[in-house]
């Protein structure tokens, strides 16, 4: 039997529009029909890269949303432009999926989750990172009852030097932050789904700013970024507490004085632990007969969560899987960033509602 057809709009036509795009062109039964972008010429190189001649091109996000016959919309722009065309789109009765993290902050993440409450329609957070194979292992170790009762966790994805030299990430008003909103999001998601994504119900960060404001005085490795416009933090951390128990400590860096660029997300249990580190490697420690063990998985798949992301984005819309990615987490993520942001600039841990 055919698949139910999906007809997809794009709004953003950068990188991360390219990348969905490839994943969606391998879903049976899957068009991509149209493409906003303020840039016509990278609506053009889309469509030229991805063999979509037939795809239409806008200008404004607001008419590709008025085009008939799409039924899902993605939105792939910067962060300070996910709030109106998701509530838009969500309000025009179309699936969504907005790429992480959520919004610019939680009040915006709020109001995105409402509307898609309201339209009954499929609202999807773009975090990949949790359906990579060793993230989903570490997972069912905890569903499984391995660990007991998890406890603690301390995840982390930090650069030596990591300014992303393109796009607006040094750009706190477009963006509403910088290494904790960009990468942090996916150490916080990764963490907080083998966890069993609880409530957070306090939070205490602390950020600093020391280098990327200013003119690099090292080669840095993907070229130098407009250090005159960077406004977010190089470092930031966090402790958060969660309504079951739970601690979590994290870190992120687009600067950082480390050996080398890390990401890693360690889980203590009751019972056991666990170490995930990029890429794909995974040790569990726990006590048989006796004895402390350490435990290397023999085996895990090849890593495909981008392409997982949007498979089971496409099958959530068909009615063929539940969502496992709903815009509710990103807005509980959302809460935990505005908390450890909102803690380093008052001293002091920050209440989450």
């Amino acid at each position: 039997m055919a698949k139910k057809k999906v007809r997809v709009g794009v709004i953003g036509a950068g990188g991360i529009a390219g990348s969905q795009i490839k994943a969606l062109k391998e879903v049976e039964g899957v068009e991509v029909v149209a493409l906003a972008d303020v840039r016509a010429e990278a609506c053009d190189k889309i469509k030229a890269d991805h063999n979509l001649p037939d795809a239409k091109s806008f200008s404004d996000w607001k008419q590709l949303i008025k085009e008939p016959g799409i039924d899902a919309i993605t939105v792939c722009t910067p962060n300070i432009l996910h709030k109106a065309p998701v509530i838009a789109a969500l309000n025009a009765g179309k699936h969504v999926m907005v790429e992480k993290p959520l919004a610019m902050n939680a009040k915006e993440g709020q109001a995105m989750c409402d509307a898609a409450k309201k339209s009954g329609t499929v609202f999807t957070i773009g975090f990949q990172q949790r359906f990579r194979p060793d993230i989903q292992y570490v997972t069912r170790c905890v569903k499984d009852g391995m660990f007991g009762d998890i406890i603690y966790c301390r995840t982390k994805w930090m650069r030596r030097r990591g300014v992303p030299p393109w796009g607006v990430f040094g750009r706190k008003d477009l963006q509403g932050g910088g290494p904790m909103i960009d990468i942090g999001v996916h150490a916080l998601d990764m963490a907080h789904y083998i966890a069993g994504r609880p409530a957070p119900i306090a939070a205490s960060g602390a950020c600093y700013t020391y280098m990327g404001n200013k003119k690099p005085e090292t080669t840095p490795p993907w070229g130098e970024w407009d250090w005159k416009t960077y406004t977010v933090e190089d470092l930031a951390v966090g402790f958060v507490r969660f309504a079951n128990g739970l601690t979590m400590a994290v870190e992120s860096s687009f600067i950082a004085h480390i050996e080398q660029d890390i990401l890693s997300i360690e889980v203590m249990g009751t019972k056991g632990g666990a170490i995930v580190g990029g890429p794909e490697q995974v040790k569990i420690f726990t006590d048989i007969s006796g004895k402390m063990v350490n435990v290397t998985p023999s085996s895990l798949p090849e890593n495909k969560s981008f392409a997982i992301k949007m498979h089971k984005w496409i099958a959530v819309i068909r009615g063929e899987e539940e969502n496992d990615a709903p815009g509710e987490d990103g807005l509980m993520i959302q809460k935990i960033l505005d908390a450890i942001y909102l803690s380093s600039e008052r001293g002091k841990e920050v209440t989450i509602k």
